[in-house]
């Protein structure tokens, strides 16, 4: 157990005794234990393995490279259709983690093999993902908008691709992208 990260247990309102049980069963795999993201984060080799998280519904181990891992029980969810690499396995109580314990010790122990392994995730490229007209329009129509946007990395370049294109209204995805203009001129990311 590392100290640094008691205070994410110690402050834990929901999911306390579920927080714990995750916690035993990482450690009890033999993995180190680091705050990282402000969430308990578990390695190997000071590789990510496995994140512990919550949300209101639900608590979760995250699996960094849960994409490439063997799903046997067929408990692995994708977060989301753009979440390429990360996998979950979600509980709503201590008694679905009781039950799933020989379980979970088994999928860790595959993650620390697929990273040992070395294996990589292959990552979609950013020309695969969706660019919506309203953006694609704006490109067209300034050279200095399209070079601003090209010199960004392809992780930037993706964040507003999925942002532009999640909202459903042409006039919500033309609204964020006259606010994020000014960003992606200044060589700045959604976040920054």
């Amino acid at each position: 157990m590392n100290p640094k990260v008691d205070f994410f247990f110690n402050k834990a309102k929901q999911w306390k005794e579920e927080y714990e049980a995750l916690r035993k069963i990482a450690l009890a795999s033999g993995l180190t234990e680091e705050l990282k993201w402000g969430q308990p984060c578990y390695t190997s080799q000071n590789n990510n393995i496995v994140l512990i998280h919550g949300f209101k519904e639900y608590c979760a181990f995250l699996f960094f490279k849960g994409a490439l891992l063997k799903d046997p029980k067929g408990i692995l969810i994708q977060q989301t259709k753009n979440v390429q690499a990360a996998r979950q396995i979600r509980f709503t109580n201590i008694k679905e983690i009781d039950k799933l314990k020989t379980a979970l010790k088994s999928y860790i122990k595959n993650a620390i093999e697929v990273e040992k392994s070395g294996q990589k995730v292959n990552f979609k490229k950013t020309k695969e993902f969706d660019m919506p007209e309203e953006f694609l329009s704006k490109l067209e129509e300034s050279p200095n908008l399209k070079s601003a946007f090209d010199s960004l990395t392809p992780g930037r370049q993706r964040g507003y691709l999925l942002h532009f294109s999640s909202a459903k209204q042409s006039k919500t995805r033309e609204a964020r992208i006259q606010k994020y203009i000014p960003h992606i001129l200044k060589g700045k990311g959604l976040d920054d």
